[in-house]
């Protein structure tokens, strides 16, 4: 694999990760597995610049937002933390810190970093009135119902506390291990799915659309940051202060530091007792404390120069492997996966960890019956990190033997070029790979039928309502809504909802397809180069390889995906059913070449169209958008209040700077 290969799949793979953390609440990596894919993709892009893709994951943050909830637009953005997991790193912030400051004298403020979900309050008169979970961080949605459940966030300020007519403190919602427990008790108990770990199940309940629920489950809240005009202070650790007086729960951990030597003694203490504490954390919040002082060192895109977290390294314990099995995902990978003795980990009882692939299997050497190290990161899905070879019985326990035949339908695994995992072929009559087709397809970036869940899925296909996504659209009301027709409601909702993905743009049903290998991005490329899927389906090699942004890899799944016989029928079915299979009128009068070969550079606030907006027009009309400028760069689209940085290179580099009006005009 080219790194250019490597590019499109970390994309696909960041796209996929942040879609399961920040929607579904069911992260299957840790943060540090993440933050080391994010890295590694930001090392490349900046080694590609020619791969620049104004929708990687390097360019935006996650979403929590839910299309249950009304989306409010933040007064002030939500900007994410840079991570470190490592001193060094610290020490890098600290310094930066000080030069940034050119040697001025600066205190930091030390919190603890709360693993919940990030909320922000706003009160007026003294009363809450809006409580909005982070979402993108430029709007996120309205819990304001839900938030009034929770007793520890106080709904009416004590009078005469001196607050603002108007403020807005932010923090991070919560589950208490206690209740936490509680709660997966219950499930257990109802036979319902559990929780992986409290910020799951602190997601889930806050985006409850029962405000009743979410007040039996107990969720608790700490508040770290208070904004606003008039508010007491320039240090943000006595503003701290000024909120636990009005009332707000803050952490009582939070400690002023005064050098890099407290801060690290403040890491030291509380990596080991943060055990003690009543609710999950994962790390710590590094902050200037001084306000002034962080309006100097100002914010990158996504997040401010003046603050850093660390990130504690997972806690490990030690178990004994008794059975590897395997899991098969949507895409045919198979999953081996750890069955051990339960083992007490991050406040849960830990009895399986994934095991990666068959090369991460050999670099143990494991066998059954070994003594092996476990690790939680993240305090989300634990993984074996070591193998206590000293406490070996070999006498007891086997090598364990990677597979070879597909634990659900019995083919034959292969594994591709390049490719670390063993994948079943049988994509069109696997079980698990049927359903997970069809979870796919039904997703909100694919055919977007929101009405329709995994566990509905699992039901229709155990069933034999449905077999694979052309099956979807011939499901009638009376199949669906019960034999008294008390499921109608809920039937009608999924009969409309599979009706209207009928007008779902030709670039999406590509995607949902679920060609191997082809993302979002890939859709959208090869959707708008060959215009149809008719085109698609006889391009040779020579002229897939031609579409920007695929590559060899691509282009010969692709290619096997529409020779595949089932697959060809399966397209015909879904022909018949009105899919869109090429881009429309309106689609195609609305893409030109008039920006062809010329790279754009946005910065600033416009009043015609969004920022995401003329992105998606440059894509439109040719261009490509970039996030920095360089010599190579045709154009800054200029709008107010721009980063007069920006505009110093433009004019330094000779770059053309255009206005709203110019670019319009431009592409019009």
């Amino acid at each position: 694999m080219n790194q250019l290969q490597e590019i499109d799949q970390l994309r696909q793979q960041l796209h996929h990760h942040n879609h399961l953390y920040y929607v579904l609440h069911a992260p299957v990596v840790t943060d540090q597995e993440f933050d080391h894919l994010m890295h590694r993709l930001q090392d490349l892009e900046a080694l590609h610049p020619e791969a620049f893709d104004p929708n990687s994951p390097t360019q935006r943050v996650g979403s929590d937002l839910s299309n249950e909830f009304q989306t409010v637009a933040h007064r002030r953005p939500m900007l994410s933390l840079a991570n470190t997991y490592n001193r060094e790193e610290v020490s890098d912030f600290y310094h930066r810190v000080s030069e940034g400051l050119q040697g001025e004298p600066f205190e930091v403020c030390c919190e603890m970093k709360y693993d919940g979900l990030s909320i922000s309050l706003h009160y007026e008169g003294g009363r809450l009135v809006r409580a909005v979970t982070r979402g993108d961080g430029t709007q996120g949605d309205d819990v304001t119902d839900n938030v009034r459940t929770i007793r520890s966030i106080p709904l009416v300020l004590p009078e005469g506390g001196g607050w603002p007519d108007e403020f807005e403190i932010r923090g991070e919602v919560l589950l208490p291990w206690d209740n936490f427990e509680r709660l997966n008790a219950q499930r257990q108990a109802a036979g319902e799915p559990l929780f992986a770990n409290p910020r799951n199940a602190a997601s889930g309940t806050l985006k409850s659309k029962n405000s009743a629920v979410v007040a039996q489950r107990g969720l608790d809240a700490y508040l770290y940051y208070l904004l606003g005009d008039g508010i007491p202070g320039e240090s943000h650790y006595e503003r701290l202060q000024t909120a636990a007086r009005w009332g707000f729960k803050v952490g009582p951990q939070t400690r002023l530091c005064h050098s890099l030597q407290d801060i690290y003694d403040y890491i030291d203490h509380w990596d080991t007792e943060r055990s003690q504490l009543p609710v999950a954390t994962d790390g710590i919040v590094i902050k200037v404390d001084n306000l002034r002082q962080q309006r100097s060192l100002g914010l990158t895109a996504k997040s401010p120069r003046w603050a850093i977290a660390y990130k504690f390294q997972a806690e490990q314990a030690e178990t004994i492997l008794r059975l590897v099995s395997y899991q098969v995902g949507r895409t045919g990978a198979v999953t081996p996966v750890a069955n051990m003795d339960p083992v007490q980990l991050a406040g849960t009882t830990v009895r399986r960890a994934t095991l990666n692939n068959e090369d991460f299997i050999r670099s143990f050497d494991l066998h059954l019956g070994d003594h092996v190290l476990v690790e939680k990161g993240g305090e989300i899905i634990p993984k074996i990190v070591g193998v206590n070879t000293d406490a070996r019985d070999e006498s007891l326990g086997e090598p364990v033997a990677f597979i070879t035949h597909c634990p659900e339908c019995g083919a034959q695994l292969v594994r591709y070029e390049g490719e670390a995992a063993h994948y079943c072929p049988n994509d069109t009559a696997c079980p698990p790979q049927l359903k997970g087709r069809i979870e796919h397809f039904i997703s909100r970036k694919a055919m977007n039928i929101d009405s329709l869940g995994p566990e509905t899925v699992d039901q229709y296909f155990r069933t034999g309502l449905i077999r694979d996504v052309a099956d979807l659209y011939d499901i009638r009301l009376a199949q669906i809504a019960g034999a008294n027709r008390e499921r109608e409601k809920s039937a009608r909702k999924i009969i409309q909802s599979i009706e209207d993905s009928r007008q779902v743009p030709f670039e999406r049903v590509l995607y949902a397809l679920g060609i191997r290998f082809v993302g979002e991005i890939a859709a959208k490329a090869l959707a708008r180069y060959f215009k149809s899927v008719d085109a698609l389906q006889t391009a040779t090699t020579e002229q897939l390889l031609q579409v920007n942004g695929i590559g060899a890899v691509i282009a010969q799944s692709v290619i096997a995906w529409f020779a595949n016989v089932q697959n060809q029928w399966l397209l015909e079915r879904l022909r018949q059913h009105g899919l869109q299979f090429e881009l429309n009128d309106d689609e195609l009068a609305a893409h030109s070449d008039r920006l062809q070969g010329k790279t754009i550079v946005i910065s600033g606030v416009f009043t015609h169209h969004s920022r995401d907006e003329y992105k998606a027009l440059i894509e439109r009309h040719g261009g490509k958008n970039v996030g920095s400028i360089s010599g190579k760069t045709s154009y800054l689209l200029a709008g107010a209040n721009m980063g007069p940085a920006k505009l110093e290179k433009a004019q330094k580099l000779g770059v053309s700077i255009i206005s709203e009006e110019d670019f319009l005009q431009m592409i019009e």
